[in-house]
């Protein structure tokens, strides 16, 4: 089984499926080639091989791996699986894929390992088994989390797939249709005493929406904080959850919750309104207000280029995340992000998105769009180059090149929270 990108995360989705392969009895080898070689001895050797595709940026890493795969074995039986499997089905399997396991995949793998033919897309129950992850990079090879100039190494599990929302950009939407499933309390506690004995202090929950199912998640982080009190951990929740459970949140500050992070994608409601993400622009001020109060670090995300986006629209959002004093919580890659267009995706509903896109794209797997105004696809292109990593330079710093290029003004001096005060993990991309 392969991985080739998971946010740095040691991935879940190698683990938890070699768990159920190896109780089938099957010789199981897991590689994440984000940080480690692929010999061509395995694959040569190898009567199976799957790729797990979390996201976009992992599927288009995919692509060569799989045609060296049909170069050096011929005979091998290859699989995806992961949320970008179905999305991009016909394609993959153009590229020499024979099975394609999207929602629920630990039974369609035991069942394509098998020699059947699982279905591409399943949503049933499934009881699972604590992930097996000792064939897996240790988790020192992963992201780290950062907070007062210390770091700590990260646990990463989850708590439960799919969402019951259908949020219109979102590629968890075309497989589960508004569906979510649990992992049980027991499996995510037992996999989480295995990371914290292999050294990490500190766990990432990859749920899509960790309020998805607030009783099973607050279970959860009651009995582990009972069990490992000095352990801290983040979580994924919409500004929609965060409104609704306020009552919670301080329940996740005692219980060792550092951040939240929230997909808050524009702060322009007519976006926001198409986007289908039932928020508004004053409900993330007020979440961002009283999560300061409570002492919770919100890391909002954004997609910052739409077709819909103005010139005026960017400054404003630059603005707001000064005026907010969040200039330090958000990755500046998020100030670069722009909309992406799936196959599948629900946003092809939209007429202004049908008549913004070109034909499908094969090799970058999405629909291409241009924005109806051409310095807008301007400043996004350079705004990109901006936030390149390789450049270096600290969050203030790139959001004052990035201001002083939308605004052509100098930004303004912003009150910042000392960088080190605020907890982050130092991989930060997302999408």
């Amino acid at each position: 089984m392969v991985s080739t990108y998971d946010l740095g995360r040691q991935p879940f989705g190698l683990a938890s499926p070699a768990a159920w392969l190896t109780r089938e009895g099957h010789d199981v080898v897991c590689a994440d080639v984000s940080i480690q070689r692929l010999p061509d001895e395995q694959i040569q050797a190898a009567e199976l091989i799957a790729f797990y595709l979390p996201m976009h940026t992992a599927t288009r890493l995919a692509l060569p791996l799989i045609e060296r795969v049909k170069r050096l074995n011929r005979h091998a039986r290859i699989a995806a699986y992961g949320l970008y499997a179905p999305l991009n089905a016909a394609f993959l399997r153009g590229r020499g894929v024979d099975a394609i396991i999207g929602g629920e995949f630990e039974a369609g793998l035991v069942e394509f390992a098998r020699g059947g033919n699982p279905p591409e897309i399943s949503l049933d129950r499934q009881t699972f088994l604590p992930p097996e992850r000792s064939n897996l990079p240790t988790l020192d090879r992963y992201a780290k989390l950062r907070v007062n100039g210390t770091q700590h190494l990260v646990a990463y599990t989850e708590s439960s797939r799919g969402c019951k929302h259908l949020c219109r950009h979102c590629p968890v939407v075309p497989v589960y249709q508004g569906t979510f499933r649990v992992v049980s309390r027991e499996v995510v506690l037992d996999d989480l005493r295995r990371q914290v004995a292999a050294g990490a202090s500190h766990v990432t929950f990859g749920d899509p929406d960790f309020f998805n199912g607030p009783k099973h998640a607050m279970q959860i982080v009651t009995a582990l904080h009972a069990e490992f009190p000095q352990l801290t951990y983040d979580v994924t929740i919409k500004i929609e959850h965060l409104r609704k459970h306020r009552d919670l949140l301080k329940c996740l500050k005692q219980t060792g919750c550092l951040f939240v992070t929230s997909a808050v994608e524009s702060i322009d409601d007519a976006v926001l309104a198409k986007l289908e993400k039932h928020h508004t622009r004053s409900d993330f001020f007020e979440v961002a207000g009283f999560m300061r109060e409570i002492g919770l670090t919100l890391s909002p995300t954004f997609i910052a280029f739409t077709p819909w986006t103005s010139l005026d629209g960017y400054r404003d959002l630059l603005r707001t995340i000064a005026d907010l004093n969040l200039v330090e919580n958000v990755a500046p890659v998020q100030l670069a992000l722009r909309l992406l267009v799936t196959s599948g995706s629900r946003l092809l509903e939209l007429d202004e998105i049908r008549r913004a896109i070109q034909g499908f794209d094969s090799e970058a797997l999405v629909y291409p769009w241009n924005h109806p105004d051409p310095e807008v696809d301007r400043l996004a292109d350079r705004v990109f180059q901006l936030v390149n990593p390789q450049k270096g330079g600290s969050r203030a710093e790139i959001f004052r090149h990035i201001w002083e290029l939308a605004c052509k003004s100098p930004a303004p001096n912003y009150n910042l929270i000392p960088r080190a005060a605020i907890p982050y993990l130092d991989e930060p991309w997302y999408c």
